[in-house]
């Protein structure tokens, strides 16, 4: 942990020396954190705190302060994206947090964020977006359990209301009676604010040296080995160029002057982080790119990422922490391969190669299966050479499913979901016991 100076009990925190070389010791928004609390003694907002329940790790942003990452009593607020298209990619935490014995709440009460509606159709408005955010904010509270972001989009936008609405009282204003018509604000009137706005990647990159550790107990007992996988890494312009000083930055990744979520991880499980020119470009996905320049996301993802990374570092993988770019550079290979720019490599987010990596199984946990980049390369390559057995008894599994389902033995179907070990409340910890969720006894679909 590190040691800060600040004044006792707040929540704008810093260390006594700069952890690395910087251009400004203090980011330009600290007072962001001060007028929090002013807000919060005069009545206005309640500050969600992160406790010591939620057994916070310290990490640095690219200014030297100190964000508090909460790693346990979370409250998943999921993506749209990776749900839908990448389910492996929420599955891979759910499965590392079952192995660390965490407890986590896997809310059924959660709306979208709506912002890449917002970015992609200019169809929203700041007043809707902060009372989407807040309403989701005001449900993580009433739980009791944290606010984790999955989704690199709904993270930045969230970085982006929470600073327009403590800057604007007119905003505050206007979405207060919203909330209110909801039953989103406190008792006493007040609008609910997190500590810190969390990413997923952040508390991969606090849980780096655990993951490490699973790795070392689990994975290598297995026979998987990371250390000759060569891996580019792409950083989501969601996450870290959004409220660009608000993401954590360490001395061991490029002694600070790059993002350090993701990179630090791949670091501690030994494998090889490879460099490229065009590690600061966008994915092509862009902010509305996708919805509106199809084209220009396809030209830009393959011209300026896939090639180059395939080309000037020859990568057996490239790792992401967002929904939009992993899907962006899987669905660009098989489209630059219609037109002959076939650049193939590996495409999955951090968390997914960490449990690949841990001993996950390929394709009932990560759900390799819906990725559409050839990732079989880098399995043989991490020494999951067993790949066709584990494809195929998951192929076996899902006769057997299908079966109970059309003979609706559903206590059966139950049972054998326990096997899982994935979702709760069939989780298992890494020492065997099995464990019951915060979610077990919630009813569904009870707004």
């Amino acid at each position: 942990m590190a040691h800060g100076h600040h004044k006792e009990g707040s929540i704008l925190m810093y260390p006594e020396k700069p952890p690395f070389p910087l251009k400004e010791y203090h980011a330009h928004y600290d007072h962001i954190f001060e007028m929090m609390e002013e807000l919060e003694a005069k009545g206005e907002i309640l500050i969600h705190r992160i406790t010591e329940e939620n057994q916070p790790v310290h990490v640095y942003t690219r200014t030297g302060r100190i964000k508090v990452i909460p790693t346990n009593k979370l409250w998943h607020h999921k993506s749209c994206g990776q749900c839908g298209n990448i389910p492996g990619y929420p599955a891979s935490v759910f499965w590392l947090m079952n192995k660390f014995g965490l407890d986590y709440l896997n809310e059924p009460h959660q709306t979208s964020c709506t912002a890449w509606n917002y970015h992609g159709s200019g169809t929203s408005n700041p007043v809707a977006l902060a009372a989407v955010w807040l309403r989701n904010m005001h449900q993580a509270w009433k739980t009791g359990y944290y606010p984790l972001i999955h989704c690199g989009t709904s993270f930045g936008s969230y970085k982006e209301t929470r600073e327009q609405l403590i800057m604007n009282k007119e905003l505050r204003d206007a979405v207060k009676p919203i909330l209110k018509k909801l039953g989103r604000l406190t008792e006493d009137g007040r609008i609910v604010i997190p500590q810190e706005v969390v990413h997923y990647s952040e508390w991969v990159h606090a849980m780096r040296y655990k993951i490490k550790e699973l790795y070392e107990k689990e994975g290598k007992a297995k026979g998987i080995d990371v250390s000759n996988v060569r891996v580019a890494i792409h950083n989501a312009c969601h996450t870290y160029k959004m409220i660009a000083d608000d993401y954590p930055y360490d001395p061991e990744v490029f002694n600070g002057q790059r993002p350090a979520a993701s990179t630090a991880v791949i670091k501690a499980l030994g494998a090889q982080v490879v460099d490229y020119s065009t590690w600061f470009d966008c994915c092509g996905f862009g902010f509305r790119h996708i919805l509106t320049e199809r084209e220009f996301t396809r030209s830009f993802a393959i011209q300026r990422k896939l090639k180059v990374i395939y080309e000037e570092v020859k990568a057996d993988v490239i790792i992401t922490h967002d929904t939009g770019c992993t899907t962006t550079f899987e669905k660009n290979q098989w489209i630059g391969k219609a037109h002959g720019m076939y650049y193939p490599v590996a495409v999955m987010s951090d968390v997914m190669f960490s449990a690949l990596a841990c001993g996950a199984h390929p394709f009932k946990v990560v759900q390799l299966y819906w990725n559409c980049s050839a990732y079989e390369p880098l399995l043989e390559k991490m020494g999951i050479t067993n790949w066709r057995e584990l494809k195929k008894e998951w192929e076996e599994d899902v006769k057997y499913i299908a079966e109970l389902e059309k003979a609706g033995k559903y206590d059966e179907l139950m049972e054998f979901f326990k096997t899982y070990d994935l979702y709760e409340p069939y989780s298992r910890t890494s020492t065997g016991k099995p464990k019951a969720s915060a979610t077990a006894a919630m009813p569904l679909f009870k707004s």
